[in-house]
């Protein structure tokens, strides 16, 4: 076997040679020149030559695998877990790599690695909501300077958000064409905050004065915590579906008290998302779902909306008000709400209003559905009492 004939002249020779050797074994199984058993036998003993010492060797292998659509996935997913350059080759071009395999190798890996994600062409929308949520600034700069990269509205501001300060991304998010009216409004107000820190640093004002504001620190806990009646009930739960409508800026902090307090309800996530707090709607999913929030920013992301219903029913939300889940999530796929530094207030009207629109496709109305009904009234006046109630039915 040539597999076989290859590893006993690996033995012989230099590394120079042994390098190139292995690189025109790979191109051959690439074009297909090894068949049947060789084939087999190759990749078989892939994961001993990708363990060449020489890094231009390995090198070598994933220049030349890193494209090929037939390698199998474990292969590729072993290929990419390489070190160096060669793993960055194949996380950045290997069409064998799945969604799934991509966000774990995100999680788990370097910027360096991260960016070479954010490079790849395509980079599906879900791939592209858990860099958001994880990556830094550079693999960040990389995502939205790539045009084959589908970031949807919520991820642009979850990069803003996080990363919003960088001269370099604000300049690459502000030539998209695609860019929400929001973000747009947040990266002036990011440059305005800089402006104003130089000004501060240069001594032209009192260091002091509004520098908190500025810098968008959050209330003391203590303060901004609102206070949430100790009666039982329908009113407890009230109260809570209305601090989550205005919810301040600590939202991870808010989802945990709702958590501890064991107020995370049906009624307070579907308040969250329907009022476009995309940002605090992840973080109470992530924490009954007990997935980390870059998961569910990337299942919330899949436009097919599949992956969304096994998170839904895996967290035993109501059946009913399903449809007013998705048409939120769908709508906020497209548009960037900065709700971790400065959410809309009050319940938007425009989500509540596409939920009923569904609906009505779909033949439902308030008399088969109390959701329905519910959303009719919050459309029209914008009352929150019965969330809690109709929800846990």
């Amino acid at each position: 076997m040539i597999v076989h004939q290859y590893l006993l002249w690996a033995k012989t020779v230099s590394d120079e040679e042994r390098g190139r050797g292995l690189g025109m074994l790979a191109d051959a199984y690439v074009r297909g020149e090894l068949e049947g058993v060789e084939a087999l036998g190759f990749e078989a003993a892939l994961p001993v030559l990708a363990q060449d010492p020489y890094p231009p060797a390995r090198l070598a292998l994933a220049q030349a695998l890193c494209r090929h659509p037939g390698l199998p996935d474990d292969l590729a997913l072993r290929l990419a877990e390489l070190d160096g350059e060669p793993g960055l080759r194949m996380l950045a071009c290997s069409p064998v790599l799945n969604e799934c395999a991509l966000i774990e190798l995100a999680e788990a890996g370097s910027e360096a690695r991260r960016a070479a994600i954010a490079a790849r062409a395509p980079v599906t929308a879900p791939v592209a909501a858990a860099l958001a949520e994880i990556a830094g600034e550079e693999a960040c700069l990389v995502l939205v300077g790539n045009p084959a990269a589908d970031v949807q509205g919520f991820a642009l501001g979850r990069i803003v958000a996080r990363h919003g300060h960088g001269a370099a991304l604000r300049e690459v998010l502000l030539a998209r064409r695609d860019l929400p009216a929001s973000v747009h409004q947040a990266l002036i107000r990011a440059v305005a905050n800089a402006l104003s820190v130089f000004v501060v640093e240069r001594g032209r004002r009192a260091p002091g004065e509004t520098a908190g504001e500025e810098a968008g620190e959050a209330p003391d806990a203590e303060a901004g915590e609102e206070a949430v009646p100790e009666s039982s009930g329908e009113g407890r739960e009230r109260a809570v579906v209305a601090m989550v409508g205005r919810a301040g800026p600590d939202l991870r902090a808010l989802a945990g008290q709702l958590q501890q307090r064991g107020e995370l309800t049906p009624a307070a996530v579907l308040k969250a998302l329907l009022s476009g707090r995309m940002r605090l709607f992840l973080e109470m999913v992530a924490l009954l779902s007990g997935l980390p929030t870059d998961r569910v920013a990337a299942l919330a992301a899949d436009r097919s909306g599949d992956a969304f219903r096994i998170l839904y029913d895996r967290l035993g939300l109501p059946y009913g008000a399903f449809t007013a889940f998705r048409s939120a999530l769908h709508l906020l796929q497209k548009e960037a709400y900065l709700d971790d530094e400065e959410g809309p207030a009050g319940l938007q009207r425009r989500i509540v209003e596409e939920a009923l629109y569904q609906y009505k496709r779909l033949g439902e109305t308030g008399a088969r559905n109390p959701v329905v009904a519910l959303l009719e009234r919050w459309r029209d006046e914008e009352p929150v009492d019965e969330l809690g109630t109709t929800l846990a039915a």
